[in-house]
């Protein structure tokens, strides 16, 4: 082997631990539904308009 296939084949061993490592975390993700909780934790507050005053003096 040469140096190219030997880093070529490093590269796509490389790619594939991370394409199976983002696949297992998105399939974990996937069963956060399952268990009953929300992703919605806390709720916002009203927002209420802003007022902009002119600089006096």
């Amino acid at each position: 082997m040469s140096t190219d296939d030997n880093a070529s084949s490093d590269m796509k061993r490389k790619f594939k631990e991370a394409l199976e490592k983002k696949n297992a975390q998105q399939q974990h993700r996937g069963e956060a539904h399952l268990n009953g909780d929300s992703a919605v934790h806390g709720t916002h507050t009203a927002q209420t308009r802003r007022e902009f005053r002119r600089k006096s003096g």
